[in-house]
């Protein structure tokens, strides 16, 4: 079922509105935890809270900016993918706070426990792998840089998302350790998105090879891209 894009196509001072409206929710958890710092309501372990909650977020963050496409393919809202870049670099601004937590807040810049902690605890190596590899990601989301690297290059480099997606479910399972229900919706969540994606380019790659031969007579076929 598709629905119709025209419902809903706003204008683009209604799609600015929107992008402002996004900004501001997507800052509500972070103005969460600084109430609740303010307050003095994260409960007996106020760093293992703020690090685990802006951990979370980035891990909603990139499973909504991952959603964006099948959302755009149902409903036909092409102006979605207009808000895509904004989550994606929200993504990286709570993995980048949620870092910076843990060397501050948690080992205070102790830089031999930390390197420590990275090579003997494995949540740890896949916290700081996806954080590596989302660092290109995050500097090459402008314009500039795809008109640098070319469209394909820059596609094939952000198609990367996929492979941090999985090592940062895999991150949070191994964290958790016991209590795996809920990394285990992340990790359905992040299933079915992969899985449309596989299903869409399986579907496109047999619209090509069906599209991409034509008869010139009876028992013989050539492809159209030869034609002139």
């Amino acid at each position: 079922m598709r629905f119709d894009a025209r419902l809903f196509n706003p204008s683009p001072r209604a799609l600015a509105l929107l992008k402002g409206a996004l900004l501001v929710v997507c800052l509500l958890p972070l103005v969460r935890l600084g109430w609740g710092a303010w307050h003095d309501s994260l409960g007996a372990n106020p760093i293992e809270f703020i690090t685990r909650s802006l951990g979370t977020w980035t891990l909603n963050f990139l499973l909504v900016t991952l959603t964006v496409t099948p959302l755009r393919k149902v409903t036909g809202w092409t102006w979605l993918t207009r808000l895509r870049r904004m989550l994606g670099l929200f993504a990286f601004f709570y993995v980048v706070l949620h870092l910076s937590s843990y060397l501050w807040l948690d080992q205070f810049f102790d830089w031999t426990a930390i390197t420590k902690d990275i090579l003997k605890r494995p949540f740890i190596t896949a916290g700081m792998s996806a954080f590596l590899l989302l660092l290109p990601l995050a500097a090459t989301s402008n314009k500039a840089m795809i008109r640098r690297l070319g469209g394909r290059r820059w596609q094939a480099l952000h198609r990367s998302i996929y492979v941090i997606g999985i090592i940062a479910v895999t991150h949070y399972w191994w964290l958790v350790k016991k209590d795996v229900a809920l990394p285990g919706v992340y990790a359905a969540i992040l299933g079915l998105l992969l899985l449309l994606r596989l299903i869409w380019r399986y579907e496109e790659r047999q619209k090509q090879r069906a599209g991409g031969y034509q008869a010139s007579r009876p028992g013989r076929v050539i492809p159209i891209a030869l034609k002139r």
